[in-house]
Protein backbone atom coordinates (compact mmCIF):
# COMPACT_ATOMS: atom_id res chain seq x y z
CA UNK A 1 0.00 0.00 0.00
CA UNK A 2 1.23 3.23 -0.85
CA UNK A 3 0.72 6.85 0.51
CA UNK A 4 0.37 9.41 -2.25
CA UNK A 5 0.16 13.21 -1.76
CA UNK A 6 -2.23 14.47 -4.42
CA UNK A 7 -3.35 17.83 -5.29
CA UNK A 8 -6.08 19.70 -7.55
CA UNK A 9 -5.71 22.80 -9.00
CA UNK A 10 -8.66 25.37 -9.18
CA UNK A 11 -9.21 24.72 -12.93
CA UNK A 12 -9.40 20.95 -11.97
CA UNK A 13 -12.32 22.00 -9.06
CA UNK A 14 -13.53 24.63 -10.97
CA UNK A 15 -17.08 23.55 -11.08
CA UNK A 16 -19.74 20.91 -9.56
CA UNK A 17 -19.40 18.89 -12.70
CA UNK A 18 -15.20 18.77 -12.19
CA UNK A 19 -15.55 18.37 -8.29
CA UNK A 20 -17.36 14.95 -8.94
CA UNK A 21 -15.10 13.94 -11.94
CA UNK A 22 -12.13 14.50 -9.15
CA UNK A 23 -13.65 12.59 -6.79
CA UNK A 24 -14.36 9.66 -8.89
CA UNK A 25 -10.67 9.17 -9.60
CA UNK A 26 -10.01 9.61 -5.89
CA UNK A 27 -12.01 7.30 -5.69
CA UNK A 28 -10.56 4.96 -7.64
CA UNK A 29 -6.97 5.34 -6.49
CA UNK A 30 -8.47 4.47 -3.73
CA UNK A 31 -9.18 1.10 -4.59
CA UNK A 32 -6.30 0.31 -6.22
CA UNK A 33 -5.60 0.61 -2.27
CA UNK A 34 -3.51 3.71 -1.78
CA UNK A 35 -3.37 5.85 1.38
CA UNK A 36 -4.24 9.55 0.11
CA UNK A 37 -3.84 12.98 0.49
CA UNK A 38 -6.06 14.89 -1.37
CA UNK A 39 -4.91 19.61 -1.52
CA UNK A 40 -7.21 21.25 -3.29
CA UNK A 41 -6.55 24.60 -4.36
CA UNK A 42 -9.87 26.97 -4.92
CA UNK A 43 -12.81 26.93 -7.50
CA UNK A 44 -12.13 28.23 -10.42
CA UNK A 45 -11.10 32.45 -9.94
CA UNK A 46 -12.27 32.11 -6.97
CA UNK A 47 -9.35 33.48 -5.17
CA UNK A 48 -9.38 36.48 -7.77
CA UNK A 49 -12.90 37.06 -6.82
CA UNK A 50 -12.45 37.47 -2.97
CA UNK A 51 -9.30 40.17 -3.59
CA UNK A 52 -11.56 42.22 -5.73
CA UNK A 53 -13.82 42.26 -3.22
CA UNK A 54 -11.37 43.40 -0.59
CA UNK A 55 -10.23 45.54 -3.26
CA UNK A 56 -13.95 47.10 -3.56
CA UNK A 57 -13.58 48.06 -0.02
CA UNK A 58 -9.84 49.18 0.68
CA UNK A 59 -7.26 50.66 -1.16
CA UNK A 60 -4.78 49.07 0.92
CA UNK A 61 -6.89 46.07 3.36
CA UNK A 62 -5.12 44.69 6.37
CA UNK A 63 -2.57 41.99 5.36
CA UNK A 64 -3.91 39.69 8.30
CA UNK A 65 -7.66 40.90 7.13
CA UNK A 66 -6.20 39.59 3.39
CA UNK A 67 -5.76 36.31 4.75
CA UNK A 68 -8.96 35.21 6.70
CA UNK A 69 -10.85 36.38 3.48
CA UNK A 70 -8.67 34.59 0.95
CA UNK A 71 -8.34 30.98 2.74
CA UNK A 72 -12.06 30.74 2.73
CA UNK A 73 -12.09 30.23 -0.95
CA UNK A 74 -10.04 26.98 -0.42
CA UNK A 75 -12.53 25.82 2.37
CA UNK A 76 -15.44 25.69 0.24
CA UNK A 77 -13.22 23.75 -2.44
CA UNK A 78 -12.39 21.00 0.87
CA UNK A 79 -15.86 20.44 1.68
CA UNK A 80 -17.58 20.02 -1.36
CA UNK A 81 -15.10 17.47 -2.47
CA UNK A 82 -15.39 15.38 0.80
CA UNK A 83 -19.28 15.28 0.02
CA UNK A 84 -19.07 14.46 -3.41
CA UNK A 85 -16.22 11.40 -2.40
CA UNK A 86 -18.92 10.43 0.45
CA UNK A 87 -21.69 10.39 -2.09
CA UNK A 88 -18.97 7.34 -3.82
CA UNK A 89 -19.39 5.52 -0.57
CA UNK A 90 -15.47 6.39 0.19
CA UNK A 91 -14.80 7.88 3.72
CA UNK A 92 -13.14 11.66 3.78
CA UNK A 93 -12.67 14.13 5.81
CA UNK A 94 -11.91 17.57 4.70
CA UNK A 95 -9.11 19.98 7.33
CA UNK A 96 -8.09 23.38 7.03
CA UNK A 97 -4.23 24.38 7.06
CA UNK A 98 -4.47 24.69 10.62
CA UNK A 99 -6.11 21.40 12.09
CA UNK A 100 -4.03 19.05 9.67
CA UNK A 101 -1.10 21.34 11.06
CA UNK A 102 0.79 22.95 8.73
CA UNK A 103 2.79 25.12 10.86
CA UNK A 104 4.17 28.74 9.03
CA UNK A 105 6.10 31.61 10.07
CA UNK A 106 4.26 34.86 11.53
CA UNK A 107 4.49 36.66 8.48
CA UNK A 108 0.86 36.98 6.14
CA UNK A 109 0.86 37.06 2.49
CA UNK A 110 3.18 35.07 1.71
CA UNK A 111 4.65 32.63 4.71
CA UNK A 112 6.77 30.19 4.69
CA UNK A 113 6.41 26.61 5.99
CA UNK A 114 8.05 25.70 9.58
CA UNK A 115 7.01 22.54 9.80
CA UNK A 116 3.94 19.89 9.37
CA UNK A 117 2.95 18.38 12.81
CA UNK A 118 1.26 15.07 11.22
CA UNK A 119 0.05 13.02 14.49
CA UNK A 120 -3.75 13.72 13.44
CA UNK A 121 -3.67 13.34 9.57
CA UNK A 122 -1.75 9.74 10.53
CA UNK A 123 -4.32 9.18 12.36
CA UNK A 124 -7.11 9.58 10.14
CA UNK A 125 -4.95 7.85 7.69
CA UNK A 126 -4.81 5.02 9.73
CA UNK A 127 -8.87 5.05 10.01
CA UNK A 128 -9.73 4.50 6.28
CA UNK A 129 -10.03 8.50 5.54
CA UNK A 130 -8.93 10.15 2.35
CA UNK A 131 -7.84 13.79 3.85
CA UNK A 132 -8.59 16.38 1.94
CA UNK A 133 -6.94 19.45 2.87
CA UNK A 134 -7.17 23.02 2.02
CA UNK A 135 -3.89 24.46 0.26
CA UNK A 136 -2.41 27.62 0.09
CA UNK A 137 -2.58 28.17 4.17
CA UNK A 138 -1.53 27.41 7.51
CA UNK A 139 -1.59 28.83 11.04
CA UNK A 140 1.29 30.77 12.97
CA UNK A 141 1.42 31.80 16.68
CA UNK A 142 1.55 35.14 17.74
CA UNK A 143 3.76 36.69 20.23
CA UNK A 144 1.25 35.80 22.96
CA UNK A 145 0.72 32.19 21.79
CA UNK A 146 -2.27 32.94 19.94
CA UNK A 147 -3.23 31.01 16.50
CA UNK A 148 -3.45 33.30 13.64
CA UNK A 149 -4.37 31.84 9.80
CA UNK A 150 -1.59 32.41 7.12
CA UNK A 151 -1.63 32.23 3.29
CA UNK A 152 1.71 30.80 1.47
CA UNK A 153 1.59 33.16 -1.31
CA UNK A 154 1.18 32.81 -5.25
CA UNK A 155 1.25 29.10 -6.13
CA UNK A 156 0.74 28.17 -2.25
CA UNK A 157 -1.42 24.89 -2.74
CA UNK A 158 1.47 23.16 -4.82
CA UNK A 159 3.49 24.17 -1.81
CA UNK A 160 1.12 22.89 0.68
CA UNK A 161 1.19 19.68 -0.90
CA UNK A 162 5.06 19.39 -0.98
CA UNK A 163 5.23 19.83 2.40
CA UNK A 164 3.02 17.36 3.66
CA UNK A 165 4.54 15.07 1.07
CA UNK A 166 7.64 15.68 2.61
CA UNK A 167 6.59 15.61 6.24
CA UNK A 168 4.36 12.08 5.60
CA UNK A 169 7.53 10.66 3.54
CA UNK A 170 4.72 10.00 0.44
CA UNK A 171 6.26 7.76 -2.08
CA UNK A 172 4.94 10.49 -4.52
CA UNK A 173 3.32 14.02 -4.59
CA UNK A 174 1.20 14.17 -8.12
CA UNK A 175 0.23 17.76 -9.14
CA UNK A 176 -3.11 18.05 -11.20
CA UNK A 177 -3.51 20.30 -13.31
CA UNK A 178 -5.24 21.01 -16.96
CA UNK A 179 -2.25 20.48 -18.86
CA UNK A 180 -1.02 17.11 -19.82
CA UNK A 181 2.59 17.86 -17.60
CA UNK A 182 5.67 19.90 -18.34
CA UNK A 183 6.12 20.88 -21.89
CA UNK A 184 9.23 21.98 -23.73
CA UNK A 185 8.12 25.53 -23.94
CA UNK A 186 4.73 27.65 -23.82
CA UNK A 187 1.98 25.35 -25.84
CA UNK A 188 -0.07 29.16 -26.56
CA UNK A 189 3.02 30.36 -28.18
CA UNK A 190 4.60 27.09 -29.69
CA UNK A 191 1.44 25.04 -30.64
CA UNK A 192 4.06 21.67 -31.14
CA UNK A 193 5.21 21.25 -27.82
CA UNK A 194 5.74 18.37 -26.26
CA UNK A 195 5.90 16.52 -23.18
CA UNK A 196 8.82 15.44 -21.00
CA UNK A 197 8.65 12.53 -19.62
CA UNK A 198 11.28 13.69 -16.94
CA UNK A 199 13.49 15.97 -15.94
CA UNK A 200 15.63 17.14 -12.60
CA UNK A 201 14.19 19.23 -10.46
CA UNK A 202 17.18 21.64 -10.93
CA UNK A 203 16.22 21.64 -14.25
CA UNK A 204 12.38 22.49 -13.58
CA UNK A 205 13.58 25.38 -10.61
CA UNK A 206 15.46 27.51 -13.98
CA UNK A 207 12.43 26.75 -16.10
CA UNK A 208 9.66 27.58 -13.47
CA UNK A 209 12.07 30.73 -12.42
CA UNK A 210 12.42 31.74 -16.41
CA UNK A 211 7.94 31.93 -16.38
CA UNK A 212 7.34 28.34 -17.15
CA UNK A 213 3.97 28.75 -14.75
CA UNK A 214 3.04 25.03 -14.41
CA UNK A 215 4.37 24.75 -11.02
CA UNK A 216 5.67 27.19 -8.70
CA UNK A 217 9.74 27.41 -7.77
CA UNK A 218 9.10 27.21 -4.09
CA UNK A 219 7.04 23.88 -4.48
CA UNK A 220 10.12 22.61 -6.55
CA UNK A 221 12.52 23.57 -3.51
CA UNK A 222 11.08 21.86 -1.40
CA UNK A 223 11.62 18.39 -3.56
CA UNK A 224 14.49 18.92 -4.52
CA UNK A 225 15.56 19.65 -1.02
CA UNK A 226 14.07 16.42 0.16
CA UNK A 227 13.75 14.20 -2.59
CA UNK A 228 10.73 14.34 -2.95
CA UNK A 229 9.34 12.42 -6.08
CA UNK A 230 7.40 15.11 -8.24
CA UNK A 231 4.83 14.13 -10.64
CA UNK A 232 2.65 16.42 -12.67
CA UNK A 233 -0.30 15.04 -14.03
CA UNK A 234 -3.61 15.92 -16.58
CA UNK A 235 -6.72 16.11 -14.48
CA UNK A 236 -8.97 15.27 -17.71
CA UNK A 237 -6.34 11.72 -18.76
CA UNK A 238 -4.92 8.58 -17.13
CA UNK A 239 -1.49 9.45 -19.13
CA UNK A 240 1.36 9.50 -16.80
CA UNK A 241 2.36 12.89 -17.25
CA UNK A 242 5.84 14.09 -16.36
CA UNK A 243 8.57 12.55 -13.58
CA UNK A 244 10.95 15.01 -11.73
CA UNK A 245 13.42 13.34 -9.87
CA UNK A 246 15.89 14.80 -6.82
CA UNK A 247 19.67 13.79 -6.85
CA UNK A 248 19.35 15.80 -2.56
CA UNK A 249 17.69 14.79 0.45
CA UNK A 250 18.29 16.39 3.28
CA UNK A 251 16.63 15.59 6.40
CA UNK A 252 14.65 18.23 7.90
CA UNK A 253 16.44 20.34 10.17
CA UNK A 254 15.19 22.27 13.09
CA UNK A 255 15.10 25.86 11.27
CA UNK A 256 12.18 25.09 9.34
CA UNK A 257 11.02 22.75 6.80
CA UNK A 258 11.15 25.92 3.97
CA UNK A 259 13.85 27.94 6.20
CA UNK A 260 16.80 25.38 5.96
CA UNK A 261 20.22 27.30 4.66
CA UNK A 262 19.19 27.60 0.72
CA UNK A 263 23.12 26.90 0.07
CA UNK A 264 23.92 23.13 -0.12
CA UNK A 265 27.16 22.88 -2.20
CA UNK A 266 30.55 24.42 -3.47
CA UNK A 267 32.48 23.81 -6.31
CA UNK A 268 35.94 24.67 -6.90
CA UNK A 269 36.86 24.56 -10.41
CA UNK A 270 40.86 25.22 -11.62
CA UNK A 271 42.24 25.63 -14.58
CA UNK A 272 40.37 27.74 -15.93
CA UNK A 273 41.22 30.33 -18.85
CA UNK A 274 39.32 33.50 -19.44
CA UNK A 275 39.24 34.54 -23.46
CA UNK A 276 37.79 38.16 -24.25
CA UNK A 277 37.02 39.69 -27.24
CA UNK A 278 36.10 43.24 -27.31
CA UNK A 279 34.90 45.53 -29.72
CA UNK A 280 33.30 42.59 -32.25
CA UNK A 281 30.40 44.24 -34.46
CA UNK A 282 27.04 44.75 -33.31
CA UNK A 283 24.90 42.45 -35.74
CA UNK A 284 23.37 38.82 -35.97
CA UNK A 285 25.38 36.33 -36.06
CA UNK A 286 28.46 37.10 -34.74
CA UNK A 287 28.50 35.09 -31.42
CA UNK A 288 27.36 32.24 -34.03
CA UNK A 289 30.21 32.55 -35.81
CA UNK A 290 32.69 32.39 -33.04
CA UNK A 291 31.23 29.53 -31.29
CA UNK A 292 30.55 27.00 -34.64
CA UNK A 293 34.02 27.73 -34.70
CA UNK A 294 34.83 26.66 -31.62
CA UNK A 295 32.46 23.71 -31.34
CA UNK A 296 34.15 22.35 -35.27
CA UNK A 297 37.43 22.58 -33.24
CA UNK A 298 35.88 20.31 -30.51
CA UNK A 299 36.38 23.20 -27.85
CA UNK A 300 33.64 22.86 -24.70
CA UNK A 301 32.97 26.09 -23.77
CA UNK A 302 32.12 26.44 -20.24
CA UNK A 303 30.67 30.21 -19.15
CA UNK A 304 29.65 32.55 -21.69
CA UNK A 305 29.23 36.24 -21.28
CA UNK A 306 27.96 38.99 -23.98
CA UNK A 307 27.67 42.66 -22.18
CA UNK A 308 25.29 45.57 -23.18
CA UNK A 309 27.28 47.42 -26.08
CA UNK A 310 28.27 50.85 -26.63
CA UNK A 311 28.37 52.27 -30.10
CA UNK A 312 28.13 49.53 -32.60
CA UNK A 313 30.48 46.87 -31.67
CA UNK A 314 29.99 44.40 -28.55
CA UNK A 315 32.21 42.37 -25.89
CA UNK A 316 32.10 38.26 -25.66
CA UNK A 317 34.07 36.89 -22.87
CA UNK A 318 33.86 32.61 -22.00
CA UNK A 319 35.96 30.29 -20.30
CA UNK A 320 37.75 27.44 -21.35
CA UNK A 321 40.19 24.52 -19.61
CA UNK A 322 43.94 26.09 -19.64
CA UNK A 323 44.79 23.33 -22.02
CA UNK A 324 42.47 24.17 -24.50
CA UNK A 325 42.99 28.10 -24.45
CA UNK A 326 45.81 28.13 -27.49
CA UNK A 327 43.76 26.26 -29.77
CA UNK A 328 40.51 28.50 -28.40
CA UNK A 329 42.88 31.45 -29.13
CA UNK A 330 43.94 31.18 -32.36
CA UNK A 331 40.33 30.07 -33.92
CA UNK A 332 39.01 33.30 -32.02
CA UNK A 333 41.97 35.12 -34.17
CA UNK A 334 41.08 33.86 -37.22
CA UNK A 335 37.56 35.24 -36.52
CA UNK A 336 38.69 38.86 -35.42
CA UNK A 337 41.36 39.11 -38.92
CA UNK A 338 37.69 39.12 -41.10
CA UNK A 339 35.51 40.78 -38.41
CA UNK A 340 37.55 43.36 -36.36
CA UNK A 341 38.00 43.54 -32.60
CA UNK A 342 40.51 42.74 -29.82
CA UNK A 343 41.28 39.76 -28.05
CA UNK A 344 42.75 39.43 -24.79
CA UNK A 345 43.00 35.81 -22.42
CA UNK A 346 44.39 34.68 -18.75
CA UNK A 347 44.78 31.86 -17.80
CA UNK A 348 45.23 30.25 -13.97
CA UNK A 349 42.04 30.76 -13.03
CA UNK A 350 39.46 29.17 -11.26
CA UNK A 351 35.79 29.19 -11.33
CA UNK A 352 34.32 29.18 -7.71
CA UNK A 353 30.20 28.34 -7.41
CA UNK A 354 27.63 28.07 -4.52
CA UNK A 355 24.58 26.18 -5.51
CA UNK A 356 21.37 25.66 -4.15
CA UNK A 357 17.59 25.64 -4.84
CA UNK A 358 16.05 29.79 -5.20
CA UNK A 359 18.59 31.18 -5.24
CA UNK A 360 17.70 33.94 -7.21
CA UNK A 361 14.16 34.32 -4.78
CA UNK A 362 16.75 34.99 -2.23
CA UNK A 363 18.51 38.49 -3.04
CA UNK A 364 21.11 38.53 -0.23
CA UNK A 365 22.36 35.09 -0.86
CA UNK A 366 24.82 36.39 -4.26
CA UNK A 367 25.34 39.95 -2.39
CA UNK A 368 26.95 37.40 0.74
CA UNK A 369 29.22 35.80 -1.99
CA UNK A 370 30.33 38.78 -3.61
CA UNK A 371 31.03 40.82 -0.43
CA UNK A 372 32.63 37.58 1.22
CA UNK A 373 34.84 37.34 -1.28
CA UNK A 374 35.72 41.29 -1.35
CA UNK A 375 36.43 41.05 2.27
CA UNK A 376 39.42 38.97 1.16
CA UNK A 377 40.50 41.33 -1.77
CA UNK A 378 39.79 38.76 -4.00
CA UNK A 379 38.41 40.87 -7.54
CA UNK A 380 35.91 38.97 -9.85
CA UNK A 381 36.77 38.59 -13.00
CA UNK A 382 33.13 37.31 -14.41
CA UNK A 383 30.30 36.48 -12.89
CA UNK A 384 27.69 33.93 -13.64
CA UNK A 385 23.96 33.53 -11.83
CA UNK A 386 20.95 31.42 -12.23
CA UNK A 387 18.18 30.23 -10.11
CA UNK A 388 20.53 27.01 -8.84
CA UNK A 389 23.97 28.53 -9.11
CA UNK A 390 26.23 31.66 -8.37
CA UNK A 391 29.83 31.66 -10.27
CA UNK A 392 32.66 33.60 -9.86
CA UNK A 393 36.16 33.27 -11.81
CA UNK A 394 38.94 34.59 -9.15
CA UNK A 395 42.72 34.32 -9.78
CA UNK A 396 43.77 30.86 -8.66
CA UNK A 397 46.65 31.92 -6.76
CA UNK A 398 43.53 33.44 -4.03
CA UNK A 399 41.24 30.10 -4.28
CA UNK A 400 42.12 28.65 -1.20
CA UNK A 401 41.33 31.58 0.73
CA UNK A 402 38.85 32.38 -1.26
CA UNK A 403 37.20 28.04 -0.45
CA UNK A 404 38.12 29.03 3.27
CA UNK A 405 36.14 32.29 3.62
CA UNK A 406 32.89 30.93 1.39
CA UNK A 407 32.81 27.68 3.56
CA UNK A 408 32.48 30.08 6.71
CA UNK A 409 30.24 32.22 5.34
CA UNK A 410 27.36 29.74 4.56
CA UNK A 411 28.23 27.20 6.86
CA UNK A 412 29.19 24.36 4.77
CA UNK A 413 30.62 20.78 5.51
CA UNK A 414 33.09 19.02 4.42
CA UNK A 415 30.60 16.57 2.04
CA UNK A 416 29.32 19.81 0.09
CA UNK A 417 32.24 20.59 -0.88
CA UNK A 418 33.75 19.80 -4.25
CA UNK A 419 36.69 20.07 -5.87
CA UNK A 420 37.63 19.76 -9.49
CA UNK A 421 34.79 17.38 -9.94
CA UNK A 422 33.77 15.14 -12.53
CA UNK A 423 31.32 16.48 -15.50
CA UNK A 424 28.49 14.21 -14.93
CA UNK A 425 24.90 13.47 -16.73
CA UNK A 426 26.81 13.30 -20.05
CA UNK A 427 23.67 10.54 -21.10
CA UNK A 428 21.08 13.42 -20.40
CA UNK A 429 19.79 15.51 -23.41
CA UNK A 430 21.80 18.97 -23.78
CA UNK A 431 18.67 20.96 -24.02
CA UNK A 432 15.00 19.86 -22.19
CA UNK A 433 13.17 23.25 -22.58
CA UNK A 434 12.85 26.66 -23.77
CA UNK A 435 11.39 29.81 -21.87
CA UNK A 436 10.37 32.93 -23.00
CA UNK A 437 10.37 35.73 -19.65
CA UNK A 438 9.27 38.71 -21.34
CA UNK A 439 8.84 40.50 -17.91
CA UNK A 440 12.58 41.70 -17.74
CA UNK A 441 13.96 45.01 -17.79
CA UNK A 442 17.74 45.61 -18.77
CA UNK A 443 19.56 47.80 -16.64
CA UNK A 444 23.11 49.10 -16.93
CA UNK A 445 25.61 50.76 -14.42
CA UNK A 446 28.01 53.03 -15.97
CA UNK A 447 32.12 53.38 -15.19
CA UNK A 448 31.80 50.84 -12.41
CA UNK A 449 35.22 51.46 -10.21
CA UNK A 450 37.38 48.02 -11.47
CA UNK A 451 37.86 47.09 -7.47
CA UNK A 452 37.35 44.54 -5.13
CA UNK A 453 33.49 44.93 -3.66
CA UNK A 454 31.64 46.76 -6.25
CA UNK A 455 29.48 43.87 -7.40
CA UNK A 456 29.16 42.87 -3.66
CA UNK A 457 27.76 46.68 -3.05
CA UNK A 458 25.66 46.65 -6.36
CA UNK A 459 23.86 43.37 -5.07
CA UNK A 460 23.49 44.20 -1.29
CA UNK A 461 21.78 47.57 -2.37
CA UNK A 462 19.52 45.72 -4.19
CA UNK A 463 18.83 42.94 -1.79
CA UNK A 464 17.90 45.36 0.98
CA UNK A 465 15.36 46.44 -0.72
CA UNK A 466 14.66 42.80 -1.86
CA UNK A 467 15.34 43.23 -5.32
CA UNK A 468 16.05 40.07 -6.99
CA UNK A 469 18.64 40.07 -9.72
CA UNK A 470 18.78 37.65 -12.61
CA UNK A 471 21.27 37.88 -15.38
CA UNK A 472 24.96 39.88 -13.69
CA UNK A 473 27.26 40.63 -16.46
CA UNK A 474 30.27 42.87 -16.41
CA UNK A 475 31.95 44.73 -19.37
CA UNK A 476 35.22 43.04 -20.86
CA UNK A 477 36.31 46.77 -22.09
CA UNK A 478 37.38 48.87 -19.96
CA UNK A 479 36.93 53.16 -19.75
CA UNK A 480 39.84 55.46 -19.54
CA UNK A 481 39.07 55.88 -16.46
CA UNK A 482 39.85 52.12 -15.42
CA UNK A 483 36.05 51.53 -14.77
CA UNK A 484 33.99 49.23 -16.17
CA UNK A 485 29.72 48.85 -17.13
CA UNK A 486 28.13 45.90 -15.06
CA UNK A 487 24.92 45.03 -16.49
CA UNK A 488 21.78 43.14 -15.11
CA UNK A 489 18.13 42.34 -15.58
CA UNK A 490 15.42 42.33 -13.19
CA UNK A 491 11.54 42.30 -12.98
CA UNK A 492 9.71 45.12 -14.46
CA UNK A 493 7.87 45.74 -11.45
CA UNK A 494 11.62 46.84 -9.28
CA UNK A 495 12.84 48.65 -12.07
CA UNK A 496 11.84 51.97 -9.88
CA UNK A 497 12.72 50.46 -6.62
CA UNK A 498 16.35 50.17 -8.08
CA UNK A 499 16.81 53.51 -9.02
CA UNK A 500 16.16 54.46 -5.06
CA UNK A 501 18.11 51.28 -3.93
CA UNK A 502 21.37 52.23 -5.59
CA UNK A 503 20.91 56.28 -5.89
CA UNK A 504 22.95 56.91 -2.26
CA UNK A 505 25.67 54.28 -3.84
CA UNK A 506 26.55 55.81 -7.37
CA UNK A 507 26.76 59.09 -5.79
CA UNK A 508 29.82 57.76 -4.09
CA UNK A 509 31.42 56.65 -7.29
CA UNK A 510 33.08 59.33 -9.65
CA UNK A 511 30.83 59.78 -13.20
CA UNK A 512 29.02 56.20 -12.66
CA UNK A 513 25.65 56.63 -14.18
CA UNK A 514 22.38 54.22 -14.31
CA UNK A 515 20.96 54.31 -17.92
CA UNK A 516 17.83 51.45 -18.68
CA UNK A 517 17.98 49.59 -21.79
CA UNK A 518 15.20 49.27 -24.40
CA UNK A 519 12.30 46.77 -24.04
CA UNK A 520 13.54 43.21 -23.85
CA UNK A 521 12.55 39.75 -24.07
CA UNK A 522 14.92 36.85 -22.37
CA UNK A 523 14.95 33.41 -24.26
CA UNK A 524 16.99 30.74 -21.95
CA UNK A 525 17.26 26.92 -23.08
CA UNK A 526 17.66 24.20 -19.92
CA UNK A 527 19.07 21.21 -19.94
CA UNK A 528 21.22 19.26 -17.48
CA UNK A 529 23.46 17.93 -20.67
CA UNK A 530 24.65 21.15 -21.43
CA UNK A 531 27.84 20.49 -19.59
CA UNK A 532 29.24 17.69 -21.27
CA UNK A 533 27.96 18.56 -24.99
CA UNK A 534 30.16 20.41 -27.30
CA UNK A 535 28.09 23.20 -29.49
CA UNK A 536 24.68 24.03 -27.80
CA UNK A 537 25.29 27.28 -27.34
CA UNK A 538 26.30 27.88 -30.82
CA UNK A 539 23.42 26.04 -32.31
CA UNK A 540 20.99 28.27 -30.22
CA UNK A 541 23.08 31.23 -31.51
CA UNK A 542 22.84 30.17 -34.73
CA UNK A 543 18.83 29.92 -34.18
CA UNK A 544 18.69 33.61 -33.50
CA UNK A 545 21.51 34.62 -36.78
CA UNK A 546 19.21 32.40 -39.16
CA UNK A 547 16.55 34.55 -38.44
CA UNK A 548 18.42 37.96 -38.26
CA UNK A 549 17.46 38.00 -34.37
CA UNK A 550 20.67 40.46 -32.88
CA UNK A 551 21.63 39.29 -29.33
CA UNK A 552 22.17 42.32 -26.85
CA UNK A 553 23.16 39.99 -24.02
CA UNK A 554 24.51 36.37 -23.59
CA UNK A 555 25.01 34.77 -19.61
CA UNK A 556 25.20 31.58 -19.02
CA UNK A 557 25.39 29.27 -15.89
CA UNK A 558 25.83 25.43 -15.78
CA UNK A 559 22.43 24.20 -17.00
CA UNK A 560 21.20 27.30 -18.63
CA UNK A 561 22.30 29.86 -21.72
CA UNK A 562 20.03 32.68 -21.69
CA UNK A 563 19.55 35.42 -24.55
CA UNK A 564 18.53 39.02 -24.22
CA UNK A 565 16.68 40.05 -27.28
CA UNK A 566 14.60 43.14 -28.41
CA UNK A 567 11.14 43.06 -26.90
CA UNK A 568 9.36 42.62 -30.68
CA UNK A 569 12.15 39.56 -31.39
CA UNK A 570 11.02 37.44 -28.32
CA UNK A 571 7.88 35.16 -29.71
CA UNK A 572 10.06 34.14 -33.13
CA UNK A 573 12.96 33.55 -30.93
CA UNK A 574 11.31 30.86 -28.76
CA UNK A 575 10.34 29.20 -31.99
CA UNK A 576 13.61 29.22 -33.60
CA UNK A 577 15.10 28.06 -30.77
CA UNK A 578 12.68 25.27 -29.96
CA UNK A 579 12.74 23.73 -33.54
CA UNK A 580 16.67 24.16 -33.65
CA UNK A 581 17.06 21.38 -31.00
CA UNK A 582 14.48 19.52 -32.79
CA UNK A 583 11.91 19.56 -29.63
CA UNK A 584 8.84 19.82 -31.20
CA UNK A 585 6.41 17.50 -31.77
CA UNK A 586 7.31 16.13 -35.33
CA UNK A 587 10.55 15.10 -34.27
CA UNK A 588 9.00 12.69 -32.06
Amino acid sequence: MSLLVQKFGGTSVGSVDRIKAVAKRIAHSKELGNDLVIVVSAMGHTTDELTGLANAISNNPPQREMDMLLATGEQVSIALLSMALHELGVQAISMTGSQVGIVTESSHGRARILEVRTERIKALLEEGQIVVVAGFQGTSLSSGGTAEITTLGRGGSDTSAVALATALAAEACEIYTDVPGVLTTDPRKVPDAQLMQTLSCDEMLELASLGAAVLHPRAVEIARNYGVTLIVRSSWTDQPGTILTSKTKRPLGREGLELGRPIDGLEIVNNQAVLGLSHVPDQPGIAAQLFEILSQGGINVDLIIQATHEGKSNDITFTVCDEELSKASQLSESLLKKLGGELTTQKGMTKLSISGAGIMGRPGIAATLFETLSRAGINLRLIATSEVKVSCVIDSSLSGKALRMVTDAFELNDSQIHINPEVTNTSEPEVRGIALDPDQAQVSVRRVPDKPGTAAALCSALAEAGISLDAIVQSERQHKDGGRDISFMLKKEDRKKADHALAPLLAQWKDTGLEEGPPIARISAVGAGMPSTVGTAAKMFRALADIDVNIAMIATSEIRTSCVVAEIDGEKSLKAIHHAFKLGRENE
